[in-house]
């Protein structure tokens, strides 16, 4: 019996993590998802040659809603624009592990890339991303860990530009800057169908 139980508990993770799996299009190198933000909406296309693990863990994300009503808390005119961490009321979001720095892959910090935020040390990036607003080489790696690059916007460039030039404040409640005075929300993030 205690074989029985076992051998279906485990048939029933398995099936859980095949579903999980599937659910982020594994078979899809070139993924797109849909990002519906209060100012418009915004495509980016991912890469998942150039960062595998990067791309599973932010489509991981997408599919279970995670991004949905959270804000951009931290935006930089002609740098970058940030989210994906908090909600409205600034709270925390859940995270899943920590994963590798894929800084290394290539393709770099340029005008309307999305990347990876982290933390100082090199492998602490785990839900909040960034668009840059330029060319930003000082995130690229060098002798310093840079920040991962993960695709591109393809469409809704003029949308990221106008959030970039939101104004901004010093919120006293987090004790940070540059964040924008009114919220700019990230409605809905949805992997579009494979084309």
């Amino acid at each position: 019996m205690k074989n029985i139980l076992l051998a279906t508990t485990l048939l029933l993770i398995s099936a859980f993590a095949n579903a999980k799996n599937l659910a982020i299009d594994p078979d899809n190198l070139f993924p797109k998802v849909k990002l519906e933000t209060s100012k418009g909406d915004i495509i980016v296309e991912l890469d998942r040659i150039k960062a595998p693990v990067t791309v599973d863990n932010f489509l991981t994300y997408v599919v279970q809603g995670d991004f949905d009503n959270t804000i951009f808390h931290r935006v930089i005119e002609d740098f970058i624009v940030q989210g994906g961490g908090y909600d409205k009321d600034f709270t925390h979001l859940k995270t899943l592990p920590d994963i590798v720095n894929e800084a290394g892959n290539g393709l770099k910090n340029e005008e309307g890339t999305i990347a990876m935020a982290k933390e100082n040390r090199p492998h602490t990036a785990n839900r909040q991303f960034f668009f840059n607003l330029a060319d930003n080489t000082n995130l690229d790696p060098g002798r310093q860990w840079g920040y991962a690059v993960f695709g591109n916007v393809v469409e809704g460039m003029e949308v990221v530009q106008a959030m970039g030039s939101s104004a901004t404040e010093y919120n006293e409640m987090m004790g940070w800057d540059d964040v924008p005075v009114e919220p700019i929300m990230l409605i809905k993030a949805t992997l579009l169908p494979a084309e």
